[in-house]
């Protein structure tokens, strides 16, 4: 007999059924669910902010925030058994447990300009599931949802996503990495950030460089005002001006080669016609200027095989993209999983010569250059 001790061998009876795996993977998938739709409730509600202040009890938190104490309490309970949150003295009478929030989980939780805080997307996702049921009579009809029906949650939502990678990277970063745009920005140029949204991009870019000027185009008015105000708020509305305007149009007559930079981030795969708003673009960029388009990183080529930036861009298309694509006349219906060689096709039927791959490091994103005809 030894005292070694060696693993058993492997059995049929040690294989892992299938089965048995799926059911565990959709559970875990069931867990992950219902912990995004209680940080909707806990984004929404001002109970993340709450915490983030100072730790509460259920009453303490209702009071801050004006909500039910009953409903807190569950909340509580259910954010410190998913490891959201954690409880001072778990013994204590229900309404006398103190809660709190880690240091750590704040930027992830609360604060809104830190790369690290991903908590909208809870909210983007949480609004798309109010939408299940038009998703299901769309799918059924060939019919689409327009962007506007997800309402605040999604404009807010996905906004909210982008603008810590906005204003911490987008200038000093990722614009900066490519030669000809920071020596242009460097020496005040002009800038056009087509489909601008809430304008964090535009501010971003105005931030990084204090002697460019910007000016955001985007269809969705409401979304236009919020920029209006969030440039207002950041000290740059002298320097970033935004417009209601439909790219798609000849937006390009009013302002023909007149800007050094040309940006579309994160919108080409939305639009039902790509191909006109970056016609557009092509005619906005000055003879020496630069067109950017940075858009999803899924995988150059569609293997079957996904990693979890794939699969979290097919599930946006499911809800969101491809649905608001379908929701327009004569759409081409990109989806949010649009590779290379789509951008491409598009951007040479917009009479670009083609594309660059730039080499940027994101994981969400990847930033393209489109190469003009005489390049």
């Amino acid at each position: 007999m030894t005292d070694t001790l060696t693993p058993p061998t492997t059995t049929d009876t040690d294989a892992v059924d299938p089965t048995e795996a799926m059911v565990d993977r959709l559970f875990e998938a069931l867990l992950g669910t219902t912990e995004v739709y209680a940080a909707f409730l806990g984004d929404r509600l001002g109970w993340y902010d709450a915490l983030a202040e100072s730790s509460r009890t259920a009453p303490e938190l209702a009071e801050a925030t004006g909500t039910d104490a009953r409903y807190a309490r569950e909340w509580l309970e259910h954010q410190t058994v998913a490891g959201y949150l954690t409880v001072v003295d778990p013994t204590a009478e229900a309404d006398e447990r103190r809660f709190e929030m880690p240091e750590a989980h704040r930027p992830v939780l609360a604060d809104r300009d830190d790369l690290a805080h991903v908590l909208p997307l809870a909210r983007f996702v949480g609004g798309l599931g109010l939408r299940l049921d038009d998703m299901v009579d769309a799918y059924r009809t060939g019919a689409g949802i327009g962007w506007h029906a997800h309402g605040a949650h999604g404009r807010e939502g996905q906004a909210a996503a982008n603008r810590p990678m906005f204003l911490n990277q987008l200038g000093p970063e990722y614009l900066a990495a490519i030669p000809e745009v920071d020596e242009a920005l460097r020496g005040g140029g002009c800038v056009a950030d087509v489909g601008c949204g809430f304008g964090w991009s535009a501010i971003g870019v105005a931030l990084a460089y204090p002697d460019a000027t910007v000016d955001g185009f985007d269809i969705d008015a409401p979304s236009v005002e919020r920029a209006r105000e969030n440039a207002a708020a950041y000290g740059v509305a002298d320097r970033v001006r935004f417009h209601v305007v439909d790219a798609g149009d000849d937006l390009a007559a009013d302002h023909p080669g007149t800007f050094d930079v040309v940006l579309a981030l994160e919108c080409i795969h939305d639009l039902p016609q790509p191909v006109e708003v970056l016609s557009t673009m092509r005619r906005l960029t000055a003879p020496d200027g630069t067109t950017i388009v940075m858009d999803e990183r899924v995988g150059e080529r569609f293997t079957g095989e996904g990693d979890p930036i794939e699969r979290i861009m097919y599930g946006f298309s499911l809800l969101c993209c491809l649905p608001d694509g379908r929701a327009h006349e004569h759409s081409v219906a990109t989806g949010t999983v649009m590779r290379p060689a789509t951008l491409e096709g598009y951007a040479t039927d917009a009479g670009f010569g083609g594309i660059e791959i730039l080499p940027l490091d994101n994981d969400f994103f990847r930033f393209y250059r489109l190469v003009p005809t005489s390049a």
